[in-house]
């Protein structure tokens, strides 16, 4: 992965940029969009050798209208017909490039969109427990933005100014006297240097407001996300505050980035006036002299006003495209964050047939200071049932992430079926599992959608069937729109329960081997978990289950119990012969006992 520099944008970093984006510009076997790209570049270039010599045609017919002879009017007519088609058939070409180009251009920012965005999912729950979510997607959406302000700008404006300044150059060179090339040269030099200059310092503060949008914005969604709890507290000034803090060192990096643009402008003017007024000036002592025509003067006068278009252009255009450098450089950044979990090259995608389940002296930690698990070692033989109990913090929704290889393990090694899940592809592990975690957040899509993600091609009677042994049908039937009801944002407008018993039906939608419920009915009234759980046992029979409990109440039927504390796996066994060794397990029971007994008492 090349290294795109997100710490300070480098010289590397640009070039890095530049070189993932050519690839996408050229994509390997779409001979299409090649071609595309070529007749792009053709029309762009036939236009600017086609504008050079539109001058030629206007001068023509000067000079003929200022000679003594102007009799035969049709002369300078063909010169002003000829000069007009030629300016309309230069401007029509690089209208065409655009129309054929624009395919090429969305399919590149396509692509590249695609491609961050699937490096983001393939990037391990570490890195997304560590970033803001909103800092991300801005960075994605500024990025592939940036992308078509880069494509447009570099490929079909500063490369042609350059291609139209030489030729110009050029032709003054041959036609007339060499100072004449050498004035406009230094002037358009001049205007070009300073550009840059100025343009890599103003290139700080477009940071700065890139880095103080992100903040703001964060702030914003992390705010209006957590609404209730800002109400519960009446901390709207907080908020206010809190936010307009981020506003205010985003005005000031604008206020700054607008002194760089004007101080930029009233440069440029400067350098232009003192360009137009050194070669006017040596043109009309020419033909003052007699040494140059009138048509001469306008012609080069016609070159000036032609190449200070495209330089005013050029000095847009550069800070265009040093602006999608810049806000383009943390989005590609994002690919050089490594891939924590990867699959081996020779990963094979199995089908899990039996599912049994084995950890082997597992040990894990998030960071080297704090090791989570301590050589853990159990079974959970096929369509058996195998529950983990323990306090917060003991390691065992850990247990399910590294079954799930949402983390590796740090030793030891998780077999299923007796293959390491590290030789299997993620996809074919992840197929095989349903997890209902605690917490489920769902999508902002109707409660239909939410189920059938569990197996997107399934029929609507699998999703209704599914809903059914979730007991959500009582449910959704008192809804307006049935199924169509939208949950709302991360599925707001459900209750707990409700969210979770989409989750569940969704993981019964899935159809796997193994089930791994994660403290699945936490959420639910006791009646309803009873009803839940006894579904769930049914469907889960005969399918190797793992359960994360909180209650114990709902576990007592699992054919063994592990209790882990502190990483460490303390007892285990079946309910019955937990109570019998009045340990850990039998703590719990009888806490637990007493808070339903004290709540009942409520």
């Amino acid at each position: 992965m090349k290294n795109f520099g997100t710490s300070s944008y480098t010289q590397k970093a640009k070039l890095n940029v530049v070189k993932y984006l050519l690839p996408h510009l050229w994509p390997k076997g779409n001979w299409s969009l090649k071609f595309r790209l070529i007749l792009s570049i053709l029309c762009v270039l036939a236009g600017k050798v086609i504008a050079v010599w539109v001058p030629f045609f206007y001068k023509k017919a000067i000079d003929v209208f200022d000679s003594a002879d102007t009799q035969i009017i049709a002369v300078p007519v063909f010169f002003l017909v000829a000069y007009g088609f030629s300016r309309g058939l230069s401007t029509g070409l690089i209208e065409l490039k655009e129309a054929i180009f624009s395919r090429v251009e969305q399919r590149a920012v396509r692509s590249v969109a695609l491609t961050v965005f699937r490096h983001l999912h393939n990037l391990s729950m570490r890195f997304h427990m560590d970033r803001q979510t909103g800092s991300v997607t801005r960075s994605l959406e500024r990025g592939t933005k940036a992308i078509e302000t880069f494509f447009r700008f570099s490929t079909f404006n500063i490369l042609p100014t350059f291609i139209e300044i030489f030729l110009v150059l050029g032709t003054v060179f041959y036609f007339y006297n060499w100072y004449f090339s050498v004035l406009i040269g230094i002037g358009i030099f001049t205007y070009i240097y300073f550009t840059l200059k100025i343009t890599h310092w103003r290139a700080q503060f477009v940071r700065k407001m890139n880095e103080e949008d992100n903040i703001s914005n964060n702030k914003a969604i992390e705010s209006l996300i957590n609404f209730e709890t800002v109400k519960y507290f009446g901390n709207e000034d907080h908020e206010y505050e809190r936010y307009d803090r981020a506003q205010k060192l985003y005005e000031e990096a604008a206020v700054q980035n607008k002194f760089g643009l004007a101080l930029l402008n009233s440069g440029q003017a400067i350098i232009i006036s003192i360009t137009l007024i050194a070669v006017l000036l040596s043109c009309g002592y020419e033909v003052y002299r007699k040494e140059m025509t009138l048509g001469d003067l306008v012609l080069i006068n016609t070159y000036l006003i032609q190449l200070f278009a495209p330089l005013f252009m050029f000095g847009f255009a550069y800070r265009e495209v040093k602006r999608s450098l810049v806000e383009m450089e943390h989005m590609f950044g994002l690919l050089n964050e490594p891939v924590d979990v990867q699959d081996k090259k020779d990963a094979q995608n199995i089908d899990i047939t039996k599912g049994n389940i084995t950890f082997k002296n597992v040990v894990f930690s998030y960071n080297p200071e704090r090791e989570i698990l301590h050589g853990v070692n159990f079974d959970v033989p096929a369509g058996k049932k195998v529950a983990i109990v323990g306090p917060s913090g003991s390691g065992k929704s850990t247990i399910s992430r590294l079954l799930y290889r949402f983390y590796d393990v740090t030793e030891g090694s998780i077999e299923i079926d007796g293959v390491d899940v590290r030789e299997i592809t993620q996809k074919s592990l992840r197929k095989s599992i349903a997890v209902v975690p605690q917490d489920m957040v769902l999508f902002n899509e109707s409660i239909f959608y939410n189920i059938q993600y569990g197996r997107p091609e399934a029929t609507e009677d699998e999703v209704f069937q599914a809903a059914k042994n979730a007991q959500l049908t009582d449910f959704i039937e008192m809804l307006p729109l049935k199924f169509d009801t939208t949950v709302g944002e991360r599925g707001l407008k459900l209750s707990g329960g409700e969210k979770q018993r989409v989750a569940i039906a969704r993981a019964l939608l899935k159809r796997p081997k193994i089930f791994l419920f994660d403290e699945a009915t936490s959420s639910l009234d006791t009646k309803t978990e009873k009803d839940i759980q006894d579904k769930l046992n049914q469907v889960s029979k005969n399918h190797t289950t793992l359960v994360i409990a909180h209650r114990l109440s709902t576990i007592v039927d699992a054919d063994e119990i592990l209790v882990l504390d502190k990483g460490h796996i303390v007892e285990r066994g079946t309910h019955k012969a937990l109570l019998k060794k009045k340990g850990h397990y039998l703590n719990m029971w009888e806490r637990q006992s007493d808070e339903n007994k004290e709540s009942l008492d409520d």
